[in-house]
């Protein structure tokens, strides 16, 4: 079983950043793709960003394209998320997600572990 704990989360204005980062533990030796997933009150969780084992993969939601950069630092088993340029509709709970699977993807049902999320509030 893999744990993810995201952390980073918070209150920005509108044009300021921040950076999610995502720790693996437990059976981390199963983890190849990881991602950014985001689930506004109402609304379905979405796909954000997805980076390979690599790192030499990459894809992002065309919502975030330009302003959010996915990495991943395999010694510490981390995951980041840098966030620019944020905007009131970015605001949501941010997930973490991984899957034993090299490919990176979009839909929700094929990731197999989840964090539990981190709250990011941008004020207008």
């Amino acid at each position: 079983q893999v744990r993810l704990v995201e952390s980073g989360g918070g209150l920005v204005q509108a044009g300021g950043s921040l950076i999610l980062s995502c720790g693996a533990s437990g059976r981390t030796f199963s983890v190849n793709a990881m991602g950014w997933f985001r689930q506004a009150p109402g609304k379905e969780r979405e796909f954000v960003a997805g980076i390979s084992w690599s790192g030499g993969s990459t894809i992002y939601a065309d919502s975030v394209k330009g302003r959010f950069t996915i990495s991943r630092d395999n010694a510490k088993n981390t995951v980041y998320l840098q966030m620019n340029s944020l905007k009131p509709e970015d605001t949501a709970v941010y997930y973490c997600a991984a899957r034993a699977s090299p490919e990176v993807v979009t839909t929700t049902h094929s990731w197999g572990s989840w964090g539990q999320g981190t709250q990011v509030t941008v004020s207008s």
